[in-house]
């Protein structure tokens, strides 16, 4: 993507056509709304009601719901009745995976129904390769065609909007087997649907692309912002990172991979999916939301990007080596911790005074200092780093502007961005620094981080930076847990076992664990998980070995150690 279509310095929202979802706008032109997903059973009427209420309550401005077939389909009018008695009139979401059939039911009764277009005709994923000549991919297209225009035209007829939504863990094998599994699949499963869309002039359609991998997530994201926008596409982007997990971690990887996209003013709806009451979700949505919204009509940043910088596909800024900053070195922390814990800073600093700077020279810089006298003496400089800060109210975009200018300037010392907040409480913080140094790293300019906030503990700081720079997979330190934030599919207690998983498994640095509720994306995250716990059957698992199921079925109470055994008899053949 040429940068000059995305201004990756000045906050702009993209403008995109208005989609109407049972009497809520979403688009570019109107506040970015915020939603969550029930996780009780659609046939339970009030469970749902309360739960939906509970969701709004909060502010929640859309509630999506699981439809695994007809009946749950039909039952939603039930609940959106049942709802409107008590004065809610809340949009409400069928979520569809793997038959059409119940796609077209929820249409007459949600306002907006969710078709995955990994399983929408196609089968469920069997990670089987298919060798399809072109005129047989070409059919498989007509077929889609078909099926999919009779639902649109049954969708206007009802007044009622779509979201295509892609999961990465959930591409066909059709995709897979002719794209592989890349960003590009991951981008032409969802083109396939739009450009039926534009062709049958259908516009209540939400677009959105979800994976567990913050990095992917946000590079897909753009790939599929630039390819509608090459084939006259406009539709409002749902943006969400899948199976985030719970607690820190969840907050964490939501806000890095939708605040990446939000600062460049890409995304009109959003879900923070965590494995917690739907209802958690919300003020987390709300707070990175305002964050970003606040940097409207801000100022302007006067930069150029420079040339080596690719908005799709970022690779790290060359920089030469000061000690252990810059390179190919692992990204380092600056905090002012120093207790017991294997996650100890590279650097101590206290009241923004690095104590011991292992023979480095740091040169805290902003912006406007970039003077061609200051430049010229940077590029004298040995054994030297650049500390960037910004005070302006669109940081990221002055930040950006910084580094490429430094990287326009060949001026190749490292650089490592020093935020400073004045948030009450880590709960704040957490979102503000992840959506602000999450996109710095995702776009390969930042050789380090440095988190100052007084009033919230040091080892609270100190494990945001390392927990910021894991969810970027810049610097692993801690086990990750890919976990699905559990819906009307899920078949077991996902909070619960979540935790106990974790309690088991926390030791395991560098590993990655998928737990989730169901098939319905749980085998295809696997293939980015080292090992999955996957929902099976009511008080069934089945664990995975990447992308491959290697016990199924396992009465629940032994799952936990069915999988400690597994991971131990991988280890011993190591």
């Amino acid at each position: 993507m040429n940068t000059r279509q995305i201004d990756i310095f000045n906050y702009k929202r993209r403008s995109t056509v208005e989609v109407n979802i049972g009497g809520v706008t979403v688009s570019g032109k109107h506040p970015i709304k915020v939603q969550s997903m029930t996780n009780t059973s659609t046939m339970d009427t009030e469970g749902s009601v309360e739960q939906v209420l509970r969701i709004v309550a909060k502010g929640g401005d859309i509630v999506r719901l699981t439809t695994q077939g007809s009946r749950e389909a039909v039952n939603m009018g039930a609940i959106k009745a049942a709802l409107v008695e008590r004065g809610c009139n809340v949009p409400l979401v069928a979520d569809v995976h793997f038959n059409a059939s119940v796609a077209d039911v929820a249409a007459r009764y949600a306002d907006k129904v969710r078709v995955n277009p990994g399983n929408y005709v196609d089968t469920a994923r069997t990670f089987r390769h298919i060798d399809y000549t072109d005129e047989e991919y070409a059919q498989e297209l007509v077929r889609l065609r078909d099926r999919f225009t009779s639902f649109l035209n049954l969708c206007k007829q009802e007044g009622k909007a779509i979201r295509v939504g892609v999961n990465h863990g959930s591409l066909s094998d059709r995709i897979m087997s002719r794209y592989g599994d890349t960003p590009s699949g991951v981008v032409e499963s969802c083109m396939e649907f739009l450009r039926i869309c534009r062709d049958e002039e259908f516009k209540d359609v939400v677009v959105s692309i979800k994976t567990s991998n913050t990095a992917m997530m946000v590079t897909t994201v753009r790939r599929l912002v630039a390819q509608m926008a090459a084939e006259g596409i406009s539709y409002p982007l749902h943006l969400g990172v899948t199976e985030a997990g719970d607690a820190e971690d969840g907050r964490i990887k939501s806000a890095v991979g939708i605040g990446a996209l939000l600062a460049d003013g890409i995304g009109d709806t959003l879900r923070v999916s965590l494995a917690e009451a739907p209802e958690n979700e919300i003020p987390v949505a709300l707070e990175l939301v305002n964050y970003v919204s606040a940097r409207e009509e801000h100022s302007h940043i006067e930069a150029e990007p420079y040339a080596g910088f690719n908005y799709i596909d970022p690779q790290r800024r060359p920089t030469t080596v000061s000690g252990v900053v810059g390179g190919d070195k692992l990204p380092v922390v600056i905090s002012a911790y120093d207790g017991n814990s294997e996650m100890l800073p590279d650097f101590v600093a206290r009241n923004g005074e690095i104590t011991d700077k292992k023979g480095l020279e740091f040169i805290h810089l902003q912006y406007s200092d970039l003077t061609e006298s200051t430049v010229a003496n940077l590029k004298s400089k040995e054994n030297a780093v650049v500390v960037a800060f910004s005070n302006h109210v669109n940081a990221v975009g002055e930040l950006r502007a910084l580094i490429h200018k430094l990287a326009n300037e060949n001026v190749t010392l490292p650089v490592i961005v020093h935020r400073v907040y004045n948030e009450p409480a880590i709960e704040n913080l957490r979102i503000k620094a992840s959506a602000d140094l999450g996109v710095l790293l995702i776009d390969g300019l930042v050789d380090g981080v440095w988190i100052e906030n007084k009033g919230v503990a040091d080892d609270e700081i100190n494990a945001l930076a390392f927990g910021i720079l894991q969810a970027t997979r810049m610097r692993i330190s801690k086990t990750e847990y890919i976990a699905c934030p559990g819906c009307g599919r899920t078949m077991y207690d996902l909070q619960g076992t979540l935790a106990r998983i974790k309690a088991a498994t926390s030791h395991l640095k560098g590993l990655k664990i998928g737990v989730m509720g169901c098939i319905v994306n749980g085998p295809g995250e696997m293939a980015d998980a080292d090992y999955g716990y996957v929902g099976a059957a009511r008080g069934k698992v089945s664990l995975y070995r990447r992308k491959e199921c290697v016990e199924k079925n396992i009465p629940e109470d032994e799952a936990i150690e069915r999988l400690l055994q597994l991971i131990d008899s991988d280890r011993k053949k190591e």
